[in-house]
């Protein structure tokens, strides 16, 4: 068995994962998780199905406007952002999925500033290198990832080599190994990039969007849409943000380059919309104006979502049965597990969730292997096809980042199967 210390020094050394431990924790596997080729043509047809099925929402929502609204409770500067860009709103996305008994179910579909690219790449071509009988399902992530970039630029007119500006939160640095790996690619491919937050995002004179004073053929989006709009409670016990107010200059300078054809931005601000988990129930709910092949996918790959305030009465003593989650929450306290929790907490979570915010999604017992450990398959998705795969290890019942990755590798196809 290798020695934990060593391959994190390995790993420090040799790649942009800088940060091995989390809290003093190991963040990753040693040793890489083999997914048997069937599984992994489940988990990749259930997560492409699944973003088709919100890229139909996305257009249904276009041709009804009131839903944008009325359903999904869209903020003032939230409809902006989606009116700016319906009905795009996809470029790389994440769908997390999990194996039950009777199944996969995806969770959710992380369609707005999708993460762990780099784990997820960096991982499996170590845990490849060494082996001849299976397959990296990262191996083509980058290239994926690229042709993406340029053809986004090619539709608005700009070509090679591009000025892409990269945008994230400068302050928080879980992410900085994945947009170093992005500026690795780009800048191999011949590109120039360059990297800030929103705050130094302005117009250039040219009618492009400017990062630190130099005009972008395309931006890469890694901040989220919730926190470019209003950023408001969730709970009505809950402290308002201390950075509550829209970003409106960064926003209206992006949005103007985005909507004038000047500047792509990937992802498309539309994502505000599919990143919305009542786009989840929007899916369940009026599934019968939808294609039959996104009906058939919801049935069997979606697990039953509802707007919270049409079953909220329901479900004080049914806490077994449901997992509440607010609508731009990915973690912690905006996402509650009934049947890890005690009722205390649940009927907490009920009495102090402002309704029209949250959906409740029936809960599903996710796969345990011999350690007890559940296995959260996050499937990249690249213009709606799939193209990588991340596997995130925890307890049954934690939604916070003490998962453990583990290196992903497929095992080969056997002849005729």
């Amino acid at each position: 068995m290798t020695d934990y210390h060593a391959f994190a020094t390995s790993l420090q050394a040799e790649t942009p994962l800088a940060d091995p431990w989390y809290e003093g924790d190991e963040r990753f596997e040693v040793e890489p998780r083999v997914v048997p080729a069937a599984v992994h043509a489940e988990l990749c047809a259930a997560a492409a199905a699944i973003a088709a099925a919100h890229d139909e929402a996305a257009k249904l929502v276009l041709a009804e406007p009131e839903l944008a609204t009325a359903f999904l409770g869209l903020t003032p500067y939230q409809l902006c952002m989606w009116q700016c860009s319906a009905p795009d709103w996809h470029g790389i996305a994440r769908a997390d999925v999990f194996a039950t008994d009777t199944g996969m179910q995806v969770c959710e579909l992380n369609s707005d500033t999708p993460s762990g690219e780099a784990e997820a790449v960096l991982l499996s071509a170590r845990a490849k290198a060494t082996r001849s009988d299976v397959l990296d399902p990262n191996a083509m992530l980058a290239r994926r990832f690229l042709a993406m970039i340029e053809t986004c630029a090619a539709r608005i007119g700009q070509r090679a080599p591009l000025t892409v500006g990269i945008l994230y939160p400068t302050e928080i640095t879980e992410d900085l190994s994945m947009v170093a790996l992005y500026q690795e690619w780009l800048v191999a491919r011949g590109h120039r990039v360059e990297l800030g937050s929103p705050f130094n995002v302005t117009l250039a004179g040219d009618g492009r969007a400017a990062v630190l004073g130099v005009p972008c053929d395309v931006v890469v989006r890694h901040y989220k849409t919730d926190w470019f709009g209003e950023r408001l409670p969730v709970r009505d016990d809950q402290e308002p943000f201390a950075d509550r107010m829209p970003l409106h200059a960064p926003l209206v300078a992006l949005a103007t380059a985005a909507v004038e054809r000047r500047t792509a931005v990937v992802n498309p601000f539309g994502s505000v919309l599919t990143q919305n988990k009542r786009t989840m129930a929007l899916l369940w709910e009026l599934r019968d104006r939808l294609s039959q092949a996104a009906q058939h996918a919801i049935a069997r790959w979606l697990p039953f979502t509802t707007r919270l305030e049409l079953v909220r009465d329901e479900l004080w003593q049914q806490r077994e049965q449901w997992v509440l989650k607010s609508d731009y929450g990915c973690e912690g306290a905006e996402v509650v597990l009934g049947p890890h929790v005690d009722q205390a907490t649940w009927e907490g979570a009920l009495a102090h969730a402002i309704t029209r915010r949250w959906v409740a999604q029936r809960y599903f017992a996710p796969q345990q292997d011999a350690n007890g450990l559940v296995c959260n398959h996050g499937v990249y998705l690249v213009g709606g096809a799939p193209a990588g795969l991340l596997l995130r290890l925890h307890r049954p019942g934690l939604t916070d980042d003490r998962a453990r990755i583990a290196p992903a590798l497929v095992a080969r196809a056997e002849a005729g199967s």
